[in-house]
């Protein structure tokens, strides 16, 4: 005989039906992320040492960017409190320098370091360029936020300075010329003087040149006797060095700034009496 527990389970185990079995999905985990590593690793000190750099160097950037600015509105602060006639200076310097560059720089490399004349003008031509680049650079950056360095080289700063030079190369107007053979002589000039005396023209609309090129017969015929040495006659180098610029009826003072000019660009200037007042105005020779 069974035991009443053994068919009790006999009982129940006959009496299930297929139903009563149930299918239950599978799930599968998805794969885990890696590990990020420690943070005393290695790998994250680095991720967080170029973090901070990248952090700084942009705070270090808008920190210069502000100083910029604030520099800036300080500049223009300084220029509306500043004394009219310290501003007309400044612009004034600013317009005369780029003259100043032209004519003292081509002296000074045909008299003191020796250059050729063509290479002493190419040399001041140069820098101007560079200069009058500079000034429409930073007038278009103002003008348009951008500089347009290479589109005002070639359309403002090379034409302007190429016009200028071949103007005083080659033309002197009947209104600064004493006679139209004075005129006719203008270039058998030394080309350095020519750029001078233009540059003089320019801003002395009034200076009328009385005299360049002479010959031995001139003198005769002044009644002077004849200078061998006379830098009116023409020089090895095939040029006239010097010129006679009118002083008769003119202020003390613009006779003053006339000879203070050519001084200052390395000419050499004497006030005397020939056939009249005038005022000699030389280049030195290399010979």
């Amino acid at each position: 005989m069974m035991p009443a527990h053994e068919g009790d389970v006999n009982r129940s185990r006959r009496n299930r039906s297929p139903e009563s079995f149930v299918t239950r999905p599978v799930t599968i985990d998805p794969p885990r992320p890696p590990t990020p590593p420690s943070s005393r690793s290695p790998a994250a000190a680095a991720e967080r040492l170029a973090a901070l750099k990248k952090t700084a160097s942009r705070e270090y950037r808008q920190q210069e960017k502000t100083k910029r600015q604030e520099e800036r509105r300080a500049t223009r602060s300084a220029r509306r409190t500043r004394p009219w006639y310290l501003s007309v200076l400044w612009w004034g310097g600013l317009l005369v320098l780029p003259f100043v560059v032209l004519v003292r720089v081509s002296v000074w490399a045909y008299s003191a370091w020796s250059f050729p004349t063509w290479g002493a003008l190419a040399l001041g031509v140069s820098l101007t360029l560079c200069l009058v680049g500079i000034y429409g650079a930073r007038l278009s950056a103002r003008l348009t936020g951008k500089a347009r360095v290479r589109l005002v080289f070639t359309r403002f700063a090379l034409p302007v300075t190429l016009a200028y030079g071949g103007y005083a190369l080659l033309y002197l107007s009947s209104a600064n010329a004493k006679t139209e053979e004075v005129r006719s002589y203008y270039t058998s000039l030394h080309p350095l003087f020519r750029l001078a005396l233009s540059t003089a023209v320019l801003f002395d609309r009034d200076l009328v040149v009385t005299d360049l090129r002479r010959v031995p017969a001139d003198y005769v015929a002044m009644g002077l006797p004849v200078y061998e040495a006379s830098l009116h006659f023409r020089q090895a180098d095939g040029y006239v060095h010097a010129a006679d610029l009118r002083t008769i009826g003119r202020p003390a003072w613009r006779i003053a700034l006339l000879t203070g000019y050519f001084r200052s660009m390395g000419f050499r200037t004497l006030r005397h009496v020939g056939t009249a007042d005038h005022l000699h105005v030389s280049l030195p020779t290399r010979e």
